[in-house]
């Protein structure tokens, strides 16, 4: 049975897609650069910011991070309050801590954009830890170790631990710790099938589906 249960932000608690697009198009201008298509811009919520610059704006890791660096003068002041919670989000938050779950936030955003999200949508009463990243070179599974070693989770816990996310990094980063991960797609941020391909135990469309699967498909 699951007793710790890591979340994923964007994309999993939130629909950011408003600010994060806002904040890519703001980059993309003040460097002269085309912005790229509603698809290609839904690409951006949930990986780490540097690997879509990279990817789908066809810059240099040098010129990512620099991007990257440009996109938080908006974000970091406005972007980050242009999300919303997912839908039922909370009220399960609620029932999750009520049954005994020790719920944490571990995302790829940086740890001081992470903590007032977390106030501001009423993530906080419910979660034992809100972390992130450095947000310069930190990994996935940087974040989930970090995530892990604050709640006092060992090796014999990781069998009573989950991530949830939307993305393969949150798959990937998972197993690169050794725990298992459930995807979900209330948003349909990820590319079709790219949870399945990249190993999530399973991929839950709905709040409803991931509560059933974290209290009794186990």
């Amino acid at each position: 049975m699951y007793r710790y249960i890591l979340f994923d932000l964007d994309g999993t608690l939130t629909d950011s897609r408003e600010g994060i697009f806002n904040s890519v198009r703001y980059s993309l201008e003040k460097l002269g650069l085309p912005c790229p298509p509603y698809e290609t811009l839904l690409r951006f919520v949930g990986p780490p910011l540097q690997d879509s610059y990279e990817r789908y704006c066809d810059m240099t890791e040098q010129e990512a991070w620099h991007a990257v660096s440009i996109f938080r003068e908006r974000y970091e002041v406005i972007g980050w309050a242009e999300n919303k919670a997912a839908d039922g989000i909370l009220d399960m938050m609620r029932r999750l801590k009520e049954q005994g779950y020790v719920m944490a936030i571990a995302s790829s955003k940086p740890e001081r954009s992470v903590i007032p999200i977390s106030k501001k949508f009423g993530f906080a009463p419910y979660l034992a830890a809100a972390c992130g990243s450095d947000g310069k070179n930190e990994s996935k599974a940087d974040v989930i170790r970090n995530a892990c070693c604050r709640l006092g989770i060992g090796e014999e816990d990781k069998k009573h631990t989950i991530m949830v996310g939307d993305r393969r990094y949150d798959v990937e980063g998972a197993a690169e710790c050794g725990i298992s991960c459930v995807g979900v797609t209330f948003f349909d941020f990820a590319p079709p099938g790219e949870l399945e391909a990249s190993g999530a135990a399973a991929v839950c469309k709905t709040v409803e589906e991931l509560e059933t699967y974290l209290t009794e498909v186990q």
